[in-house]
């Protein structure tokens, strides 16, 4: 370190804490010594500490500086314990809030992004976070995308990328395409008011169903995750063992496929339902339907999926006039429509069993449709003939009555042919090998999981290089005409669809191929796909050559320890693993998972006034508008609740960072943020456990800064001439260390860590021995166990003490098992279970030996003397007891 540095620092400590000067003095020192460099050199173990990146919307949030503190402290205790450490940031920068700000505020996209990012950029190194800014990526610069365009085209030739037909909810006065998440709950565009139609469009999609199976079996190798987050994806992906069944249609030669969890229940099938859009829907619909199913169909296609799958409301059907034949029976049964069959799901049809279906049964009263039980409850049929061959009427009679509603349980088979008095487990079997031997059905593994639509109607992301050639079909651009980039003379009106579809002259482009004329595609990628893979160009941010070093990934890959939000727990989480499994398999990655181990913070709420009278948005009332006294609604003046919630705006109970930094200094709103909660739970924000951090730091200023000014010498402790004082603080010291290390390395209870920091400030505040050389450690630990959690102060103090290099380079500091072993113990001495007296004893002193102190003491002596001892109970390293008569 400079002179002039250790002239700020002794300029300093004369005077009180005062954060601002300490954190801006220390930050363009680390700064100018490059402290949060990435190593280039192989002679450390690696750690790969990461943060979710954020969008740049201009404006840091608690979440974001709770996010970001947890992974520095992660990251600073790393680099002391002998890592080389790779901790970079950078921005999640496509995607339609850019597009909107360009259309509400007449600015280009772009300027709009680069504006937040260099705003949020400086907020964030205000936070002290000790993060590699050379490593720094924005997914909006060309020097990114273009590899995002270059991994679209290995998912092209390795046949994962492909275009089809497909229902999107479209604006039809905005002309565009909207996300389910830009319709609202009565089915209307966010921006237009629309009602949202449903249209069959080209688009492109990523085939991740080829890879349902090793995501799911690969969430076993995931140890490091928590068990919620792996059982989401489990469930996303939805893996069901059932039967594919075909339905021949009566007078067609087509057949109807569905696919079951429960073929036991075939024999109760009494309809047939397809989705509106399915192409058979308009071949089975009878001349006498037409004119009903095609305004059926119609009134669907206004309806977003989300409000056609509702739970909470009513399915609605129409009979199409066709039918089909049940292939166990032999019986037609009725073909529907309905809204709640998608043709995206499963085969777009589902067969209707109502006696056995909750929601089948709800449709089946709705519309009056038969509803054949064919599955019982095994009490209720003992004691019946159940043999294939017997007259089952009698059962069936009984079953109607008894059951009023769906019976979903697993059970014993009636009025189901020779599968009769089956039980249910037995009969899936049986019923699907019968199936294959009379060729109309096959078992079948399923998932949930869908391929993933990739393409959106929008400018603002990256173009999917590919061109349409009307010889060659869909020609990839080559590499060497990568990027293609987005061109700049575009007009926003947020209307007609993509911007880009209308610039003919960026559209029209010769075949890279045959050189006829042809067409850009002017579709842009779905936002996830560019961070699926951003923490891969982490490892080597700046290669033009490459997508990256393949050495230099497989070397810092996987991320050690991954930190983010719960909300991101399925999509982000689970495209992250596809990508790095497809790379995998185009020798790109040597490893199978990119996230070792993973950590979901809680959010962080804010006190929240809400008026119960008021409905939506209404009801949140601004804190600032609120006497917090007696909290009233100022418009009504009536009594408003009290509650935590996530901050938000729309709720008006955000704290901004910057107010909290300017009043009390980046360290303490860290310390606050570690100390409040453990880190997965939520975080309820509360100024006076602020000023109560506030006051720690200063407490743990003023220890250092006396000690200082004391001038104590330094001189190296002889330990076995310890006194009781100074073996009591070696042993404060050593458990703090021990405690910290613990807590940081196990489960990040970062909560309990600094709890142990004020139990050793406290122990040196007590200390009755502050010459002794035993106290120097103690404040030299002190020190380096706070520097992860309060860097600034840390780095100052450790000055203070006449050192040169940053405390962030010290080694993290190894406890002395011996330290913790107390010389004596405080022995409890009872008579009759009572409490008499306290006495020191050796520590390692016997059973035998703490009866012989308990009964030379004079205590017990007094206590004893004409009594009869019956009984003596010694519980060694606690009490004695002894009972007398």
């Amino acid at each position: 370190m400079t002179e002039n540095l250790k002239a700020k620092s002794n300029d300093i400590a004369l005077n009180k804490y005062s954060p601002a000067a300490i954190e801006e003095k220390w930050q363009k020192t680390w700064a100018e010594l490059n402290l949060d460099h990435t190593p280039t050199n192989n002679n450390k173990p690696k750690f790969y500490a990461l943060s979710m990146f954020p969008y740049p919307s201009g404006s840091l949030h608690m979440g974001h500086v709770r996010n970001y503190t947890i992974t520095d402290v992660i990251a600073r205790l790393k680099r002391m314990q002998g890592y080389r450490v790779l901790h970079p940031m950078g921005w999640d920068a496509f995607g339609l809030p850019a597009e909107n700000a360009a259309i509400d505020r007449g600015v280009p996209p772009a300027k709009w992004t680069y504006q937040n990012i260099a705003q949020m950029r400086q907020q964030l190194q205000r936070l002290g976070l000790s993060i590699d800014w050379e490593s720094e990526v924005a997914t909006c610069s060309p020097d990114y995308y273009k590899w995002t365009q270059w991994i679209f085209l290995q998912f092209l030739q390795a046949g994962l990328a492909y275009q089809k037909e497909a229902a999107v909810n479209w604006d039809p006065i905005d002309q565009t395409v909207l996300a389910n998440e830009q319709v609202d709950s009565e089915g209307r565009s966010w921006r237009s008011g629309a009602k949202v139609e449903r249209k069959l469009l080209r688009q492109w999609f990523f085939k991740i169903t080829d890879y349902a199976e090793e995501l799911l079996n690969d969430l076993d190798k995931l140890t490091g995750w928590p068990e919620r987050v792996k059982l989401m994806q489990a469930n996303w992906i939805g893996k069901s063992v059932g039967a594919y069944l075909e339905f021949p249609i009566v007078g067609m030669e087509e057949k109807i496929g569905v696919y079951t969890t429960r073929p036991d229940t075939v024999f109760g099938v009494s309809y047939v339902v397809l989705a509106p859009e399915h192409p058979l829907t308009k071949r089975v619909t009878t001349k006498d339907q037409q004119a009903a199913v095609e305004a059926f169909i119609t009134e669907v296609s206004n309806q977003s999926e989300l409000e056609r799958t509702a739970e909470d409301k009513p399915k609605r059907g129409i009979p199409t006039g066709g039918k089909a034949v049940n292939p166990f029976t032999g019986e037609e049964v009725q073909i529907l429509i309905a809204d709640y069959v998608l043709y995206e799901y499963g085969t777009g049809a589902v067969m209707g069993v109502p006696a056995h279906d909750v929601r089948d049964f709800k449709f089946a009263q709705a519309y009056d449709l038969p509803i054949e039980f064919v599955i019982a409850a095994p009490a209720d049929v003992d004691g019946f003939d159940l043999t294939p061959a017997s007259e089952t009427e009698e059962v069936t009679q009984l079953i109607q009555i008894e059951y009023n509603e769906a019976y979903t349980e697993p059970g014993i088979l009636i009025n189901s042919g020779q599968f009769t008095g089956m039980n249910s487990v037995d009969a899936k079997a049986a019923i699907v090998k019968y199936a294959e031997e009379q060729g109309f059905g096959k078992e079948r593994v399923q998932y949930r999981l869908r391929d993933w639509l990739i393409s959106r109607q929008r400018y603002w992301g990256a173009p999917i290089p590919v061109i349409h050639c009307p010889n060659c079909g869909i020609v990839p651009v080559p590499d060497k005409d990568l990027p293609v980039q987005l061109p700049e003379e575009v007009e926003f009106t947020g209307r007609g669809g993509s911007p880009l579809a209308q610039l003919e002259s960026w559209v029209n482009v010769p075949c890279p191929t045959c050189g006829t004329p042809a067409k850009r595609e002017t579709d842009t990628m779905d936002t996830f796909i560019d961070s699926s893979w951003y923490f891969l160009r982490f490892t080597d941010a700046k290669n033009e050559q490459q997508v990256f070093d393949s050495a230099k990934t497989n070397n810092w890959m996987p991320v050690d320890q991954y930190v983010g939000g719960i909300e991101h727990a399925i999509l982000h989480l689970l495209y992250s693993r596809f990508f790095t499994k497809v790379l995998r398999d185009r020798g790109l990655l040597n490893f199978d998972e990119p996230f070792a181990r993973l950590l979901t913070q809680g959010m962080v709420q804010g006190l929240t006034y809400m008026n119960p009278n008021k409905g939506g948005k209404d009801k949140w009332v601004p804190s600032h508008l609120v006497n917090p006294v007696d909290p009233r609604d100022p418009q009504t003046g009536e009594p408003l609740q009290r509650l935590y919630a996530t901050m938000s705006k729309s709720k008006g109970n955000g704290v901004a960072p910057e107010d909290v930094i300017a009043k009390y200094g980046v360290d303490t709103a860290r310390m606050f943020i570690l100390f409040k909660a453990p880190p997965e739970k939520d975080l309820e924000w509360d100024e006076a456990d602020v000023e109560g951090q506030f006051r720690f730091l200063n407490r743990v200023w003023r220890l250092v800064t006396d000690y200082v000014a004391a001038g104590v010498s330094r001189k190296k402790a002889q330990l076995a001439d310890l006194s009781k004082s100074e073996k009591d603080l070696r042993r404060a010291i050593h458990t703090a260390i021990k405690s910290v290390t613990e807590d940081l390395e196990d489960e990040y209870q970062f909560n309990t860590a600094v709890s142990e920091l004020m139990k050793l400030s406290n122990s040196l505040t007590d200390s009755d021995c502050k010459n002794s050389p035993i106290y120097a450690e103690g404040i030299h630990s002190l020190i380096i166990l706070l520097a992860p959690f309060a860097p600034h102060i840390a780095d100052e103090l450790w000055h203070l003490l006449g050192n040169k290099n940053s405390v962030h380079t010290q080694t993290w500091p190894s406890y002395d098992a011996a330290a913790l072993i107390a010389d004596e113990i405080t022995l409890v001495i009872q008579i009759n279970g009572k409490k008499r007296a306290d006495i020191q004893v050796p520590s390692q002193a016997d059973k035998a030996e703490l009866e012989k102190y308990a009964r030379e003491s004079e205590v017990v002596q007094r206590h004893l003397e004409g009594k009869e001892i019956k009984k003596v109970i010694v519980v060694p390293g606690k009490l004695v007891n002894f009972v007398v008569g």
